[in-house]
């Protein structure tokens, strides 16, 4: 049904502006819902005006803070007044988009509220489709000024598998045209490496000189990580975008 309405909650943002476009060059009738569109899931603002006649919703949308109380407040209050609005709504397939490991990196703030976000879902009365997506490219500096300990970025050797930015929206835009699986949908990228390479990598294709140590003591947000907390399980959707690939256009796309 090319014809069905989709609210993309989000839908300005990384992930969320990729993905509108994505369903509407398949026919879709794609909205972008953000504060700047006059929709503000934390609120409820506009919600019920964009969802009228939506079959699908899917929510990109995330924190503008980290803070533990600010984070669990976000996803606490929005995820409740997104459920509210879609049951009111009629929607048939809420899609959420999650992180890979979310269940064994509750030692971290952003994490436990992410796991409220997913629990609210699981036990809405909501058929529903979580994603869980590694690691995007696009986070690579942010990591490292993330994990920043005296004049060096400090990562654990433990296993990541990131992907491009595209890839996700491609996964999450592939998920909210099929039925609900009312579980989880594990998507990652084609290549495993080990952190503080990755990062090295990545600081290094941007002029980015800062040492990057592996350290096996070092926190991941506030984590401690085994070695493949960051990798999804065998059977996971992969995207197809290679890292040095992305670099190179990455790097193009700044000159």
């Amino acid at each position: 049904m090319k014809d069905k309405k989709i609210v993309v909650i989000g839908g300005t943002g990384l992930i969320g502006s990729k993905l509108v476009g994505k369903l509407k060059a398949r026919g879709y009738h794609a909205v972008p819902a953000a504060p700047d569109t006059g929709v503000n899931a934390l609120t409820g603002q506009g919600l019920d005006a964009v969802l009228e006649g939506a079959s699908v919703l899917v929510d990109v949308s995330n924190s503008p803070s980290f803070e533990e109380k600010a984070v669990m407040d976000f996803f606490t209050t929005s995820t409740r007044n997104l459920l509210a609005a879609a049951q009111k709504a009629g929607v048939r397939h809420y899609v959420a988009l999650s992180v890979v490991g979310t269940d064994r990196l509750q030692a971290s703030a952003y994490f436990r509220a992410k796991q409220v976000q997913e629990t609210l879902i699981r036990e809405s009365s909501l058929q529903y489709s979580i994603v869980h997506a590694t690691q995007f490219f696009e986070f690579v500096k942010a990591l490292a000024d993330g994990a920043m300990a005296g004049n060096a970025v400090h990562f654990p050797p433990v296993l990541i598998q990131p992907m491009a930015a595209n890839d996700v929206a491609t996964a999450v835009e592939q998920v909210a045209v099929e039925n609900p699986v009312n579980g989880i949908v594990e998507v990652g990228g084609p290549e495993q490496f080990v952190l503080p390479e990755f990062v090295r990598e990545g600081l290094v294709a941007r002029g980015d000189r800062r040492e990057v140590i592996a350290n096996p003591s070092a926190l991941y947000w506030g984590a401690t990580l085994s070695e493949r907390t960051l990798v999804p399980e065998r059977g996971a959707r992969l995207g197809a975008t290679r890292f040095k690939d992305w670099l190179q256009t990455a790097t193009i796309s700044k000159q």
